[in-house]
């Protein structure tokens, strides 16, 4: 480990997620030897969920400074030199700059919900999927609303290439990423031709002194060189001046991408289901799907290969409120109970609920859901006077209904196009207690769901493997030889098969939930 500090042999990864802001090191065996985190939250200003950029800086910064006094405590070195540094971040959303590299208007997230009439209008002329979170979908809205800001816009990039741009100098985006901004032809691993000219004819009689194509940033696939770290950019991320300039940077990518990284989702007939904030089931695609579906994504992997994704904007949030909400109540008792010990004893009491939750009925939803077309967040909980209301089957609706926007979408890619799943591997916040997501998950999609040991590592650590990949890579190494050889070779993991009581006690609260 001395050797891979001192040597500026490890490689970095740095995650910008919904509420935390984490940084992973690695050794060049590409063991974990050191993180730092940071946490945030967006806000909800003048109707807009939004960072801003100086809360993005602050983050960035200090995650990296709580990792660098991580390597000071555990080794006594100094970082000073890294080999590999890749960002990532939570995809979608809206940051567009004029000429002067100025930000136009405040960052837009992926949790706004108010481009629908953009969507639908783009989908009429793509005949392809543009959900609400899309960078394209922000951009054509702002046009329809006749913005002023519009018409200046000279750059428009996702929170991971705003980052890697201001480190690197470089206006490039992982493939992933950009496969969230705007539709991607997976023969040239770029934006699609077809749907550039006609989104320009589109909106030829704005007479804009941009074409979309020029203003979006260049598309990398995994393993590409994105640039180094500047002078300029090893200041912004270590303003103590410790750091040198010269890393090697990765192509940036979103969440999404470096999830199935960590999980090791990057082949055909595999799938992942990032759940924290919000929550994500992957699969990556045989072939094309045979109908538009709008509550469905077609994104790529970091190589480019095509993936269907269900996404919900609520996942954890609503349940994570009603577990502060029991702490509050064991410490007006007098009772002092850990949180780790109170969401395991929560989480795992919902096992002993009923399988259709026993009548009761939960919506999550603090921002809006486009799969269920709500604009806006209401969370409900509600039960018919004869459910059976007790703690776990509370519990247990508030699990499910976590799953529920989501397995809509799964429930079309694998009922009505046959998609073939043969394991699905979930991670995030919601697995790390064991066993419980998991086995709900399993009867979800009613299919394996696998969790690794490093399922609470997240994207920060998937990152980092791709900075490892684009360093260390063998000549003509393809990512999948990389991550089975390299990396996944000796992992361990937990599977759960699905119940078939489990799997039918969801479907009749899928009825409820969808009616």
């Amino acid at each position: 480990i001395q050797t891979a500090i001192n040597g500026g042999k490890t490689v970095l990864g740095i995650e910008l997620g919904s509420t935390r802001i984490k940084a992973v090191l690695l050794d060049e065996n590409n063991q974990t030897i050191a993180a730092g985190e940071h946490g945030w939250e967006n806000s909800y200003v003048d109707g807009v969920w939004t960072y801003s950029l100086e809360e993005v800086w602050e983050g960035v910064q200090s995650s990296y400074k709580n990792m660098a006094e991580d390597v000071k405590t555990k080794y006594d070195l100094e970082l000073t030199k890294i080999g590999a540094i890749g960002f990532s971040a939570m995809m979608h959303g809206y940051l567009s700059f004029d000429q002067a590299d100025d930000l136009l208007v405040p960052f837009r997230t992926w949790r706004n919900n108010f481009t629908e009439k953009a969507c639908e209008q783009l989908m009429e002329v793509f005949e392809y999927p543009i959900p609400q979170r899309w960078s394209i979908a922000h951009l054509y809205q702002a046009i329809l609303n006749d913005e002023e800001h519009v018409s200046e816009v000279d750059y428009m990039t996702t929170l991971a290439g705003y980052v890697h741009w201001k480190l690197s100098g470089e206006k490039v985006l992982g493939v992933g990423d950009a496969s969230g901004m705007f539709p991607i032809d997976i023969e040239t691993a770029s934006y699609n031709q077809r749907m550039l000219e006609q989104f320009d004819d589109l909106v030829a009689d704005k007479n804009f002194s941009w074409k979309l194509e020029d203003i979006l940033p260049k598309t990398l696939v995994a393993g590409e060189a994105a640039g180094i770290l500047t002078a300029e950019g090893a200041k912004l991320l270590d303003p103590s001046g410790k750091l040198q300039a010269g890393s090697l940077m990765c192509p940036p990518e979103g969440d999404a991408g470096t999830g199935m990284v960590a999980t090791n989702s990057v082949a055909a007939r595999t799938g992942n289901v990032s759940a924290g904030t919000s929550i994500f089931a992957m699969v990556v695609l045989e072939k094309d799907l045979k109908e538009v579906h709008p509550e469905l994504d077609l994104v790529t992997t970091p190589t480019g290969k095509l993936v269907a994704m269900a996404h919900s904007n609520n996942c954890a949030s609503n349940l994570d409120s009603w577990v502060n909400l029991f702490k509050e109540v064991t410490a007006s008792l007098g009772f002092e109970v850990d949180m780790t010990t109170l969401y395991k004893t929560l989480y795992n009491k919902a096992l002993e609920g009923d399988k259709d939750c026993g009548g009761l009925l939960a919506y999550g939803y603090l921002s809006g859901e486009h799969i269920t077309h709500f604009e806006e967040g209401r969370p409900l909980f509600a039960r018919t006077s004869d459910s059976n209301f007790n703690l776990a089957n509370f519990m247990r609706v508030n699990l499910q209904s976590a799953l529920g926007a989501m397995k809509i979408g799964m429930d079309i890619l694998i009922k009505e196009e046959g998609v073939k799943l043969d394991k699905m591997l979930g991670h995030g916040g919601l697995f790390k207690t064991k066993g419980v997501a998991q086995r709900l998950m399993a009867a979800a999609v009613n299919a394996p769901v696998a969790v690794m040991e490093t399922a609470g590592e997240g994207g920060a650590w998937g990152i980092a493997l791709l900075a490892s990949y684009c360093l260390n890579k063998e000549d003509d190494q393809p990512l999948e030889a990389f991550l089975n050889e390299n990396i996944f070779a000796d992992q361990n993991e937990s599977i759960i098969e699905p119940d078939a009581e489990d799997v039918e006690g969801f479907e009749i609260f899928m009825e409820r939930y969808k009616n």
